[in-house]
């Protein structure tokens, strides 16, 4: 298949593209600071430029998207402005966009987080749009053309980055078994899931 992986340089990002390409998938990377293409989720343009350039495809991916951690009454209205523009608004366009460049019975998927199922103290912009862009996967998949398929994967705390954070790793799960989810996805048939990482490692 023909891959566009959005987030290809970020730590899942890379398990991901290292797994699709192993399973013999060619990946275009896009990511904001250098890949192949570059991107900027919170601009439609942007999105738009990059999916003209990579041409016809199978699947889009997508493990970027910024948002803010920050205890609720120190947010500001531009913190919950990133995290709808970026994650949340960046990973549907994605969609809305993308669905034009992709073959029949293809399939988009976005990146969520465990966080939208089990807040934590500082995390109300990243629940917000992770509980957000479940609610569109799953409603989105009622309404999709030709075949076309959606999926969100939900990661938990990625090892290598709690490691690099001094946070406790008992409860993460490596890149590289988080990025199973990413290709059962691509791979599979779902349509509307919302993919726990764990149950993919």
């Amino acid at each position: 298949m023909k891959i566009l992986l959005v987030g290809n340089t970020g730590t899942i990002g890379a398990a991901v593209q290292q797994l699709l390409m192993t399973h013999g998938h060619q990946v275009l990377g896009a990511s904001h600071h250098s890949g192949q293409y570059r991107i900027d989720l919170s601009d439609p343009a942007s999105i738009k430029t990059v999916l003209a350039a990579a041409g016809q495809l199978d699947a889009i991916v997508c493990t970027a998207g910024l948002a803010n951690f920050g205890h609720l009454a120190s947010l500001h209205d531009a913190d919950f402005q990133l995290g709808l523009r970026n994650k949340l608004m960046g990973q549907i366009n994605l969609l809305r966009l993308g669905q034009d460049f992709l073959h029949d019975h293809g399939s988009v998927t976005l990146t969520s987080g465990v966080l939208a199922q089990h807040p934590m103290t500082g995390s109300a912009v990243i629940s917000m749009v992770n509980a957000g862009l479940e609610g569109f996967t799953r409603a989105a998949a009622l309404e999709l053309p030709r075949g076309l398929r959606i999926n969100t994967v939900s990661p938990v705390f990625v090892t290598e980055t709690a490691a690099i954070m001094g946070m406790d790793t008992g409860n993460t799960l490596s890149a590289a078994d988080t990025a199973k989810a990413y290709l059962s996805s691509v791979e599979g048939a779902m349509n509307g899931q919302i993919l726990d990482a764990r149950a993919y490692a």
